[in-house]
């Protein structure tokens, strides 16, 4: 699984699920495509007007740190983000992500990578390829039970192609 092509849009560490997208809007708006125009816009208010289909978001520390909010990762997905590179996540965050089948990636050497920089991440090889800088750095592999949770799209989809739960 490789994604190729994308901008890095580049965070800090403890970037909470409110900072994701606010919790004032999590009750007041259902439908997920407005929803989203909310991403990230206490940190980086043009950040959903700005992001490509493609893009990476790339952070510190703790990513998805605060609430459970399942919205989290949703709004990232429904932007068209292809994956999630931070040196780590917060567990629930983490699951949410790969439940919904955004990859999200474990990086140690996300302080080189830039807002802008080209990247690209293959899953398969367990590495992210900076383009722009023409460096590769190596990432956390996934367990077996998630990649196959991820390389269907997400758990729903695993459990309706396999009719049960990958352990």
């Amino acid at each position: 699984m490789v994604q190729t092509g994308g901008r890095a849009w580049k965070f800090g560490d403890d970037i909470n699920t409110d900072y994701i997208i606010a919790g004032k809007y999590k009750l007041s708006i259902t439908d997920l495509d407005e929803l989203s125009k909310h991403t990230m816009e206490a940190i980086m208010p043009d950040f959903a007007e700005k992001v490509q289909k493609g893009d990476f978001v790339v952070a510190g520390r703790n990513f998805g740190c605060g609430s459970s909010r399942e919205q989290a990762p949703l709004v990232l997905k429904r932007l068209g983000v292809a994956a999630v590179i931070a040196k780590s996540f917060a567990r629930i965050f983490y699951r949410n992500a790969i439940n919904i089948g955004l990859p999200a990636v474990e990086c140690a050497d996300t302080d080189e990578i830039d807002t802008g920089d080209l990247l690209e991440v293959d899953l398969t090889r367990g590495t992210v390829k900076n383009i722009s800088k023409r460096k590769v750095y190596m990432i956390k592999p996934l367990p077996p039970e998630l990649w196959k949770i991820l390389s269907e799209g997400g758990l729903v989809n695993y459990v309706k192609k396999h009719g049960r739960l990958p352990w």
